[in-house]
């Protein structure tokens, strides 16, 4: 029998399922009941190769696994099951010059960690693996605290410390129907139907792995994942195969290999990969596996007998075939869903959930306890998609290059290649023609540079520099001295509105909103703890209408968190307005010049000074112009209805070539604004930083009547020394690139890294912004800054660098004063 109420129920009894089950009960929370189709473990968690590789791109998740492995080994001893853990180690090779420079970039990321990390020559790889060939090899690297574990095994007895804890776990009970009920902000869950009957719940969690999807579509949650056959091999036993051989990975081969009872289990990555055609996953599919497919396995077995000659001798005991979920940007997807009260999603790990799902439990665990997440995960969070990212064609397009993405080489400017043009603005293309190389960003295909009219872009990825760098110097130069016009579309944009929407808005907002109509002001959007949960401008049309002006990428997820943060009560509404506008920013010396030439309008400073915001004409349209930059120059933000948006570009350019207009794309606008210092959503502003540390604290209006959500623990905090602060690292060599990601160091000694970096073609040398902490806890000034001696580890070599917490470029901020 199930039991007709729950506090929490779990959809799905996978490895995700368990270990937030687990971990709700580790903390109290033991009114849980689990629910599985069919038994634990038997959908993808069963099949999975077990690998368990502590290294992220993102700290945050890089400590989650850490963490996942420190509770896989201490589980046996709670639970008396064993999990098959074993620390062993990991080995990843490298072919090329170009994958050992980005092995040598994550070894100084994994340092920076604190995730132990050696590079070892070919003839050391060899002997920590004797039956791989190594003659081939540039080099490698060894993560000595990486390992393997049991996938079926972790599960039972994450099941069991469930079980152990008071959570009830029911196998074949389906769950049919989850209830909703509306409420004054939005619609709530409040059940689900089963097979067995109902339950009553006040939170849902979605841990359906594969079906997730179709879970998430019962209640219009756009979860989006889709499956693709993952294939591997186990072999029977093979000499020079001890139990403890390390993990290998060759990317370059896109394989991996793992010891599997004296033989060894080989899989990986291929380039292309095979969705599974299933748009809709039959319930039943349990313990399933799908035909074998030596075709599409044999770039991984040719590779594999490269890197593995012994391979060619050995008998195969097993060819693995299993579906697994992925998702558009192979990162999983989790937290509580946009526009649905209560129902929380931990789904689609693209091949890395058993790594990941310790900390991942823990997490959402975290997160549904305290109604927030308490770290930042934004990398991982559901609300960086939208509905229209649930398109099963575009899906299974997309999935089909996102697997491949484990091993294909991370160059810094990498995009996606599938599923695209996407979102497109009504400039594409006109933009196409003047020869925009487009990246994406939200769906959104937004031009990075030009080549020029007519001409076809040759984007080559390096490490170096490419075609790309001397035309973003073109744009960049011409931006400070002339005027240049960037497609600025894919901005978030809302409207707040009604009688109460000051009052809302003041709660929110760190800044002051209560200013005259046709002002803007800069804010941030902070939790109770102080820190960001967003950045943007807001703009007063009337007494009772604002506009909301936010990042591309941020969309979902400030509407959710100012829908859930306004009073019930509040006569607010707030409306989606992104793809009506196109937005033209209009920057550099020569913008008011280039809009008087355009439009009747008072363009000088008396008349139209900065933060302001009116209707203008532009050639025959009606515009809105907000005199603001990301840029650090004298300029305009044209605000252009969509159907209005070819007349004015038109009408620019026209106008526009006798003083040197140019178009801009988004990688000259990165170079100007970190020589500016401007801080960006989701790298410089996130949950774990705040106002004080990010020198932001003239955005912050501590008096200011109601206060705002996190002023109080602003208020503590600046009680503290300010023992971490965000800093504007130049290099003093001119020659280097960086990415963003490279660690910082004091003395030698690593105290932060870089959240953003270009290169800074008006300061003649790579810029970055990094946040510095330090270890005694006092506070940083410029003093201490100037007595340190500071260096960027660019893939372990080390440049000296300028560090200050001014911005190298303009630091008073004249220019835009213009």
């Amino acid at each position: 029998m199930i039991p007709s109420h729950a506090r929490v129920v779990i959809v799905g009894g996978g490895i995700m399922g368990c270990s937030t089950a687990y971990h709700l009960a580790k903390n109290g929370w033991k009114d849980v009941v689990l629910l599985e189709q069919g038994r634990l473990s038997g959908g993808t968690t069963w099949h999975a190769a077990g690998l368990v590789g502590q290294l992220r791109g993102f700290q945050n998740l890089t400590r989650l696994i850490q963490y996942s492995t420190r509770l896989y080994a201490g589980l046996e001893a709670e639970t008396g099951l064993a999990t098959g853990w074993k620390q062993c180690g990991s080995i990843s090779v490298a072919r090329t010059p170009e994958r050992m420079t980005y092995l040598r970039r994550s070894a100084a990321t994994a340092n920076k960690q604190g995730v132990v990390c050696e590079e070892l020559t070919p003839k050391q790889a060899g002997e920590k693996y004797p039956i791989m060939r190594t003659d081939d090899l540039v080099g490698a690297v060894w993560l000595p605290g990486d390992g393997k574990a049991n996938p079926a095994d972790i599960t039972q007895a994450l099941a069991k410390g469930a079980r152990n804890n008071g959570v009830r776990i029911v196998e074949k009970t389906r769950v049919t129907a989850i209830d909703t009920k509306d409420g004054p902000k939005g619609p709530r869950v409040t059940g689900v139907q089963t097979t067995d009957g109902p339950i009553a719940a006040e939170i849902v969690v979605n841990c359906a792995g594969q079906w997730a999807r179709q879970v998430g579509r019962m209640v219009g949650v756009t979860v989006p994942l889709y499956s693709c056959e993952h294939m591997y091999i186990v072999t029977e036993k093979m000499e020079g195969v001890p139990r403890d051989l390390p993990v290998m990975r060759d990317p370059d081969g896109y394989i991996y290999f793992k010891e599997e009872v004296g033989g060894l289990l080989m899989g990986g990555f291929e380039p292309e990969a095979k969705p599974w055609n299933k748009d809709v996953i039959p319930d039943d599919f349990e313990f399933g596996m799908l035909p074998d497919d030596w075709d599409q396995f044999q770039i991984l077995m040719d590779n594999a007998l490269i890197r593995v000659p012994a391979l060619e001798e050995a008998g195969i005991k097993t060819f693995m075939n299993g579906p697994e979920s992925f998702t558009p940007d192979l990162n999983y997807i989790m937290g509580e869903a946009p526009g649905l009260k209560g129902f929380f999603v931990g789904a689609g790990f693209n091949s890395m959930g058993i790594a990941s799902s310790g900390g991942a439990g823990m997490a959402l665990a975290e997160w549904i306890i305290a109604g927030e997440p308490t770290l930042d995960l934004w990398p991982v969070d559901i609300r960086r998609f939208a509905n229209f990212h649930g398109n099963d064609a575009w899906l299974r397009d997309r999935v089909a290059e996102t697997l491949g993405l484990h091993y294909k080489m991370p160059w810094p400017q990498r995009e996606n290649e599938s599923g695209r043009p996407f979102r497109r603005s009504p400039l594409y293309d006109r933009l196409k023609v003047r020869g925009a190389w487009f990246g994406n960003k939200m769906g959104w295909d937004r031009p990075n540079w030009f080549a020029g009219a007519g001409k076809t872009p040759d984007m080559q990825y390096a490490w170096g520099r490419g075609a790309w760098f001397d035309a973003v110097a073109a744009e960049h130069k011409a931006t400070r001295e002339a005027v240049t016009v960037a497609d600025e579309t894919s901005f978030g944009k809302f409207l707040v509105q009604g009688r109460d929407a000051e009052q809302a808005l003041q709660r929110l907002c760190t800044n002051d909103i209560a200013v005259p109509v046709g002002r803007s002001v800069y804010t941030g959007l902070l939790n109770e703890r102080g820190t960001y949960e967003s950045d943007l401008t807001i703009a007063r049309l009337a007494r009772d209408r604002f506009m909301v002006i936010t990042g591309s990428a941020q969309v979902m997820r400030d509407a959710d968190w100012i829908t859930r943060n306004v009073a019930e009560d509040a006569h607010v509404t707030l409306t989606d307005v992104t793809g009506a506008w196109t937005v033209l920013s209009v920057m550099g010396p020569n913008s008011r010049a280039l809009l008087q030439k355009v439009s009747k309008a008072d363009f000088s400073n008396a008349a139209f000074p900065f933060a302001t915001i009116r209707e203008i004409g532009v050639g025959y349209a009606t515009v809105l112009a907000s005199r603001r930059t990301y840029m650090g120059e004298l300029g305009w933000e044209l605000y252009v209805p969509a159907e209005f948006a070819v007349t004015v570009f038109e009408t620019l350019h026209g106008a526009g070539a006798e003083i040197g207009l140019r178009d801009m794309g988004y990688y000259a606008i990165e170079g100007l604004r970190i020589e500016k210092a401007y801080r960006a959503w989701g790298r410089e502003l996130t949950p774990d930083d705040n106002p004080w540390q990010a020198g932001l604290g003239w955005a912050v209006k501590l008096d200011k009547p109601g206060g705002f959500i996190g002023r109080q623990a602003l208020v503590d905090a600046r009680a503290k020394p300010l023992s971490r602060r965000l800093v504007s690292v130049v290099l003093q060599d001119r020659e280097p690139l960086l990415w963003g990601g490279e660690a910082l160091l004091r003395d030698g000694k690593p105290v932060g890294d870089l959240t953003s970096a270009a290169y800074g073609h008006t300061i003649g040398a790579a810029v970055g912004l990094g946040y510095v902490t330090r270890d005694d806890g006092e506070a940083i000034d410029a003093a201490w800054l100037e007595a340190g001696k500071f260096e960027v580890d660019l893939a372990g070599v080390r440049l000296a660098a300028k560090v200050s917490l001014k911005a190298p470029f303009d630091p008073m901020g004249t220019r835009i004063k213009g």
